[in-house]
């Protein structure tokens, strides 16, 4: 099977080669969004003691209540565009979004940054990750 690689390769230099690089285009891309304006479960701890952040909770109503962290809002990121008018009041507070598992918050930091809030960071991993490093949750 080694052998059939390698000569996969001979024989096609070209598309490997754009393989290869578009391989690693990807690779720089995906590495370079999940860094920027991410937070740490314990980076957002410190945001919130050290600087009253904001967490603003993406979930539907049911995962909310089944766990949230303390103090956090919750507008579902369906709905968010229709209720972006009732976080104006923390437009110079950090605000912290939050999602189940990371992926989605980033839509929804592009949008509250572009409406003019002032530092909008997402919490790596979401709200996963969050209760993976053993941190407390608020069920009601």
């Amino acid at each position: 099977m080694i052998d059939q690689l390698f000569e996969f390769v001979q024989n096609h230099p070209l598309l490997v080669g754009a393989f290869l690089l578009v391989l690693t285009a990807w690779i720089a891309y995906e590495v370079r969004n999940s860094s920027s304006g991410g937070v740490t479960s314990g980076e957002a701890t410190q945001l919130v003691n050290r600087e009253d952040a904001v967490v603003l909770d993406l979930r539907e109503a049911g995962e909310f209540k089944a766990g949230h962290i303390a103090g956090a809002r919750n507008i579902p990121q369906s709905k968010l565009d229709e209720r972006m008018r009732e976080l104006d009041k923390f437009k110079g507070k950090p605000i912290i979004v939050a999602c189940k598992h990371g992926q989605s918050a980033g839509v929804a930091q592009a949008k509250l940054t572009k409406a003019g809030f002032e530092r909008v960071l997402k919490l790596k991993g979401g709200m996963a990750q969050w209760q993976a490093d053993g941190l407390p949750v608020v069920k009601k």
